[in-house]
């Protein structure tokens, strides 16, 4: 036991006297009864174990040898440890004081990749509230310290103490042969961590270096490198944690195991439409179907693609609202890139115009062809062309063709090609009466608008 050992290693002298052998001849009187003393007496009440009881051997054998030498001990405890409780809580005030005038910008926020999970602040307080725990565990430590100081100075309260040491000396003996023999278990566990993350650093440089280009694998595309070296983490991860599993402690109580099986049901359960989003996530990066600064159409939104997470999409729509949607949302939607294939042209820009049978086409095809040399952001070359999409009943449709490098700039594009067709025919005396316009030829005002001047904006100063 415990307290048998470290009585041995006290080796306190043994204060039994020595027998003697009775003479036969002597008449021997009956030794009177003693009397049972107090400690007996509490003993035959409340019955002790056989640590504590030994223990109080000891300081009766201590009591026989030198009768201060307890009060000597308990006073140094009870000196000691007031000493020791006025230090901690002088140096844990002093220490809570400092860190509450220390700027919160001093603290390092606990980052995970690209993500504050815990910011500076939150450092902040986290570290105020550790030293306050810590100064009151270790004030509750030497308060019970001098306490048990005090049981030993009287023998009314002396079993109390010995339990209270017997108790300290348990638990400190259960701990570190805990701690022995779960050493291998932890020294194993910190190999496969040490093993694992080697394989993280060693697997990210090579996606790193496919990202860069410095890598190349045959139809291996350097925008996959991210997503791939995800999915290989988190597998990496996932299969750190099942070799670890069966070495930590408690592992194979059935509590642990319901836990672990409670858990696994409510993450079945509640994570369809999310586990929906990162699969379609993935797909979406490896159909490379658009990328992040495109210009894109889904779900009846239309934008820039300004990030592209595990679970959503978000674009920024031509009027600066950043949509979200979700991934499953964009997989089962026509997705329209504008960017993807911009190539040596770029993209094409289209609109229609329907002109009566008596405007000849090539006169149509000329004014729609200058509209669009006059529109900004629509390249001379490769020239404007115009296609005539169709002869219907009463009218010509007509298509005009222009190329384009600025996909975010499609809504003023449009709007500008509009504007200087309206100008060019009504400029040229064209009308545009149709698809549903009649007007009676008996002298009538035409139907064409005058054409107004684009004067360029004042920049005079105006006086006050």
């Amino acid at each position: 036991m415990p307290a048998r050992q470290l009585a041995a290693m006290l080796a306190l002298p043994d204060t039994s006297q020595s027998r003697t052998m009775p003479d036969p001849n002597q008449v021997t009187e009956p030794a009177p009864v003693a009397e049972p003393s107090v400690e007996q007496a509490i003993a035959e009440v409340m019955p002790i174990n056989e640590d504590t009881l030994f223990i109080l051997q000891l300081f009766d054998q201590m009591d026989a040898t030198a009768p201060l030498l307890r009060l000597t001990i308990a006073a140094v405890i009870i000196g000691v440890s007031l000493l020791l409780l006025l230090l901690t809580r002088f140096y844990v005030k002093r220490r809570l004081k400092r860190m509450e005038e220390t700027p919160e910008e001093r603290y390092k926020a606990l980052r995970l990749q690209a993500q504050d999970l815990l910011s500076s602040a939150d450092m902040k307080n986290l570290w105020m509230g550790v030293w306050t725990w810590v100064g009151r565990l270790l004030s509750l430590l030497f308060i019970l310290s001098a306490i048990n100081g005090l049981l030993l100075t009287s023998g009314w309260t002396l079993r109390l103490a010995a339990g209270m040491i017997n108790a300290f000396v348990d638990a400190v003996v259960y701990i570190w042969h805990g701690f022995v023999q779960y050493l291998p278990n932890l020294v194993t566990i910190i190999v496969i961590i040490i093993v694992a993350r080697f394989m993280i650093r060693t697997l990210g440089l090579i996606f790193d270096g496919i990202r860069t280009r410095r890598i190349y694998l045959k139809n291996f595309y350097p925008e996959w490198a991210d997503t791939s070296f995800g999915i290989i983490k988190l597998l990496v991860y996932a299969l750190t944690a099942v070799i670890i599993f069966p070495y930590l402690p408690g592992s194979s109580s059935p509590a642990f195991q319901g836990i672990s099986i409670f858990v696994g049901v409510l993450v079945s359960l509640g994570s369809t439409t999310a586990v929906a989003n990162v699969i379609a996530g993935i797909v979406l990066t490896y159909t490379r179907a658009f990328s992040v600064g495109d210009q894109v159409e889904v779900a009846d939104t239309r934008g820039r693609v300004v990030e592209r997470s595990t679970f959503v999409t978000r674009i920024q729509t031509l009027k600066n609202v950043i949509v979200s949607i979700p991934n499953s949302m964009v997989l089962t939607n026509n997705i329209i890139n504008y960017s993807k294939n911009m190539g040596q042209r770029g993209l094409l820009v289209h609109t229609s115009v329907t002109i009566g049978y008596d405007v000849p086409w090539q006169t149509v095809n000329a004014l729609l062809i200058a509209a669009a040399i006059k529109t900004e952001h629509i390249a001379e070359t490769p020239e404007p062309f115009v296609l005539q999409t169709s002869l219907d009943d009463n009218y010509v449709s007509y298509e005009i063709n222009g190329w384009t490098r600025t996909p975010e700039e499609l809504p003023r594009i449009y709007s500008n090609l509009h504007a200087n067709i309206l100008d060019e025919f009504h400029g040229h005396q064209v009308e545009i009466t149709s698809p549903h316009y009649r007007a009676v030829r008996d002298g009538n005002a035409s139907t064409v608008a005058d054409v107004l001047p684009r004067e360029a904006p004042d920049t005079e100063e105006k006086p006050a």
